[in-house]
């Protein structure tokens, strides 16, 4: 369908991927239907600006003798798609495997909150990048937009067939996220197993999907039932997104009913829970700078240094991180931010992969450049860890408000003294 080329912008020496549509298909009758596709396709991905999402930069048309062709500039991601890693390298264990599917699935949810469904996630969809080794997901060739809440509605062609459900491989009128949750769920299937699914047309036929734990008996009974669950043979059976899905296979935290809030210099943390039960997100990292600059005693100064982060007291960390982790359903926290900066190799040594890999992760960086909080994204629909920036804000005002250079140098050792403090209070 499609060609890729490696390119350089000779202005600014950026690397890009080029992609076009092969000469197969611009000899093809229907060229002109293909090409709006694959347009579409740029399109889709151009509005979902995610981590693990492949950047779109621009498309413009170019003539090729007598045709105009469009091309597609994107991201070039250093590494391998995933059905080659694991041609080459085996079955993987849980522990390697759920934190690629799980950023698969933050890509996933991001992409359906945008309007669009992928309708084609397979190993060979799944870049993972060499540096940290994170999933990216790309080819939305065959992505379509919702057409009514929670459906969408497609003609395309199912992509293959293993990790396809029933719903695209009958070409039913209504699809939505839960024919992505099967997909991903087969992904995994494959990931754990090394074998391929019962396609879904032959398990209507009364041919029962093995479960994987049978094929490998090092996956857990939590593991295994979620994956029998994400791949049930109609979709009103499924989880009905993704995140359903994940909460399955990867269980949160779950805060206690009634989070304590409790101070260590009476603090009122009143306002915090109100503001963040109202879900209102800007306001409340607000009030969590504005808290945190007081417990501290650096109201006048307006920022944090390392002495303060590390006599911060422990019961307040634990009493933002709670409430942040309560009202967000385990999205956002001190906590949260804490587990995906260690997933990602970091440590209480600054690093500066690591730190543009977190700022990559969590949304706080666009193009490799560092997002100010007028540019950060205040609501449900952020990556997870997105919030709350208001301690990093304290940082930053504390680093001369500069993120560049020297400036991201200096806030990214400050960053590592916190989560280490974070770490300490056993978050």
């Amino acid at each position: 369908f499609g060609v890729t080329y490696r390119a350089q912008n000779p202005k600014e020496g950026k690397v890009v991927a080029i992609k076009t549509l092969n000469a197969n298909v611009q000899g093809k009758p229907n060229f002109r239907e293909l090409q709006t596709k694959f347009v579409n396709e740029a399109l889709s991905l151009a509005k979902c600006s995610h981590p693990h999402v492949v950047q779109v930069y621009e498309v413009f048309p170019e003539m090729a003798g007598n045709i105009e062709l469009w091309c597609m500039v994107m991201e070039l991601i250093d590494g391998t798609n995933l059905a080659e890693y694991l041609e080459d390298n085996g079955i993987l264990s849980e522990a390697k495997a759920l934190p690629m599917i799980q950023q698969v699935g933050s890509a996933l949810s991001f992409v359906h909150q945008q309007g669009f469904t992928h309708l084609d996630i397979k190993p060979q969809n799944v870049m993972l990048r060499k540096r940290g080794f994170e999933a990216v997901l790309i080819d939305f060739g065959l992505a379509r937009q919702v057409t009514a809440p929670g459906k969408l509605r497609t003609n395309s062609n199912s992509g293959t067939e293993c990790y396809a459900p029933i719903e695209l491989l009958e070409k039913r009128a209504e699809l939505g996220a839960y024919t992505d949750v099967y997909s991903l769920a087969a992904t995994l299937y494959v990931m754990l197993t090394g074998e391929l699914p019962f396609p879904s047309q032959f398990r209507k036929q009364n041919i029962p999907l093995t479960p994987p734990k049978q094929f490998n008996s090092e996956i857990s009974d939590r593991v295994n039932t979620a994956i029998m669950k994400g791949m049930e043979l109609e979709p009103q059976n499924r989880p009905q997104s993704v995140q359903e899905w994940l909460d399955l296979l990867i269980p949160k935290p779950v805060a206690a009913e009634t989070t304590r809030v409790i101070s260590a210099v009476g603090m009122d943390y009143i306002n915090l829970r109100n503001l963040l039960a109202a879900k209102k997100w800007k306001e409340a990292d607000e009030e969590t700078r504005r808290v945190m600059l007081k417990v501290a005693g650096r109201e006048e100064q307006g920022w944090l240094d390392t002495e303060h982060i590390e006599k911060f007291p422990c019961e307040d960390l634990r009493t933002i991180d709670q409430l942040w982790v309560k009202y967000s359903n385990g999205r956002f926290g001190l906590s949260v931010q804490k587990r995906i900066y260690q997933s990602l190799g970091g440590t209480r040594e600054y690093n500066s992969e690591v730190w543009q890999r977190f700022g990559d992760r969590v949304g706080w960086t666009k193009n490799s450049e560092w997002l100010y909080d007028s540019k950060l994204t205040f609501s449900e629909k952020a990556p997870e860890a997105h919030l709350p920036w208001g301690w990093m804000d304290v940082m930053y005002f504390f680093c001369g408000g500069d993120i560049g250079s020297r400036g991201a140098r200096g806030l990214g050792e400050t960053m590592e003294d916190f989560f280490s403090r974070v770490e300490t209070c056993r978050l």
